[in-house]
């Protein structure tokens, strides 16, 4: 797999390297604790998909301060020589924890875990969450997207409409992971070994004479697909009848095309779909498959799946290439624990919204399931060292309605710790999967998931709770902050 060729060291926030020349000048580099994660899951979902770890992966490979930017940001004023010395032969070396790509998602568990010294912790925070906040929230739009398809194939068709080549490949990348079959974007395929997907377009059928001749030309020069696209005059009066026209001739030849079938793009999809579906079937092409496009997202779908519309795979652009209901994904990156003479003290952030509080420590995330029938029952976020006995009874309690309890007796579920170790000590020692094998990933993921949990709209919580030992740790921060405050 190709690597990024820019240096995206620099693809930090200011403040970044200013906290870092902080803690270099005060000789404050002890190591600490950071966990990239989310509060609310994106576009009113049930869960998240996380994605983009291959990329912070190769973003962590490539950190270094050239003489080029050593250079720049000598002119900005603001450093001093002892500390762009020090960044010349800056590495990371500390440790990171992730959640694999694929892996279904909640809120407040940590996607990826940063144990460095300080100054290296510092400056990964905004690539960490640039790449993972992207690529989470297109896998989880497209895994909407596909829920509401059901078993049909959905193809990436955004390109055109990202917000630029990054957004446009890796958010294709990301889109096949949720579940698309494969993307128009023909870097993206190239790149990650994905299937390239696509027919042809308006123009192609109007630089013709006449459609019937630009559904020939086409059928003739790819015999293994040629899906036509039928709405460029007349859906049903032209667009049709001249692909059933091309399909007879070809039949009569024995030259029957592999693939075949027709694309609508704009109309009544609903209407159009039954109406052509008819019209290839009376004509003897029962086969014949019928794809749409046309500013689709998941409602529309799920909306003309409900009408009955005769429509096979869906093209699904600008709506998912963006995730246009829900642009942003909010992960966050937080301090957890500072090591005093080797050992992780934790560190909690307070709010009064009770859910910006953070957790602290050093943790771990368990995943619960049924063990009858497999299905994802909860998490819990641990304390690392932390074990749950499956053949002991375990009670999981809400960490805030802590009233809220659920006795699992021993025997009836299974556990498996999610997180897995990416770097030790600046190596990585993690192999990721291709982009077609975390598909499959993320599918046996959603599985797991009840379908009560996975509706598009106001689906069923999936609880997080927190280890009784994680929970007393937070509460007596909490309690020792309330004495020391009313001193």
């Amino acid at each position: 797999m190709d690597k990024l060729k820019d240096n995206l060291t620099l693809m930090t926030d200011f403040y970044e390297l200013t906290m870092m020349q902080g803690y270099f000048k005060s000789k404050s580099n002890e190591r600490v604790i950071f966990d990239a994660f989310y509060r609310v899951n994106p576009s009113g979902n049930g869960y998240a998909i996380a994605a983009g770890l291959d990329q912070v992966i190769e973003y962590i490979e490539g950190l270094r301060f050239d003489e080029e930017d050593i250079e720049y940001l000598r002119s900005l004023n603001t450093f001093d020589e002892e500390f762009l010395e020090y960044l010349k032969d800056f590495k990371f070396t500390g440790d990171i924890y992730a959640v694999p790509e694929g892996t279904v998602v909640f809120p407040m568990e940590p996607l990826v875990k940063v144990i460095a010294p300080v100054i290296e912790a510092q400056l990964v925070e905004t690539a960490i969450l640039n790449i993972i906040n992207h690529q989470s929230l297109i896998a989880t739009k497209a895994a909407r997207v596909c829920q509401a398809a059901k078993s049909d194939a959905v193809m990436e068709f955004g390109l055109r409409r990202a917000q630029g080549p990054d957004a446009g490949t890796l958010g294709a990348r990301a889109a096949v992971i949720g579940g698309c079959v494969g993307t128009s974007n023909v870097l993206c395929a190239k790149k990650y070994d994905i299937p390239a997907l696509g027919t042809h377009a308006h123009s192609w059928i109007m630089s013709f004479d006449d459609e019937y001749t630009a559904f020939k030309t086409y059928a003739q020069l790819y015999p293994n697909n040629a899906t036509l696209l039928v709405d460029t005059y007349d859906t049903l009066r032209s667009g049709v009848p001249n692909a059933i026209k091309v399909f007879d001739e070809l039949k009569a030849q024995g030259a029957m095309p592999e693939k075949y079938g027709i694309r609508l793009d704009s109309g009544d999809l609903a209407y159009l779909s039954k109406r052509a579906r008819k019209m290839l079937d009376d004509a003897g092409y029962k086969d014949a498959t019928i794809c749409a496009s046309s500013d689709l997202d998941e409602y529309l779908i799920d909306s003309l799946k409900a009408q009955g519309a005769a429509i096979d795979s869906w093209g699904v652009g600008t709506n998912l290439i963006t995730s246009k209901d829900c642009p942003a994904f909010g992960g966050v990156y937080k301090l957890a624990a500072v090591e005093k003479n080797g050992e992780f003290i934790p560190k909690i952030k307070l709010s009064e919204n009770e859910w910006k509080i953070t957790n602290p420590g050093d943790k771990t995330v368990f995943r619960i399931y049924d063990k009858e029938n497999g299905k994802l029952k909860a998490d819990v976020i641990a304390l690392v060292g932390e074990t749950i006995d499956e053949d002991k009874e375990l009670l999981l309690f809400d960490p805030v309605s802590t009233w809220k309890r659920t006795l699992l007796k021993p025997g009836t579920f299974t556990v498996r710790e999610i997180p897995v170790q990416v770097f030790k000590d600046g190596k990585c020692v993690y192999e990721s999967p291709s982009v077609m094998e975390i598909r499959d990933i993320c599918k046996k993921e959603l599985n797991t998931v009840w379908e009560e949990s996975k509706r598009l709209v106001n689906p069923h919580r999936v609880h997080v709770d927190l280890s009784q030992k994680l929970w007393n740790l937070k509460q007596k921060l909490l309690d020792d902050y309330g004495k020391n405050s009313v001193k």
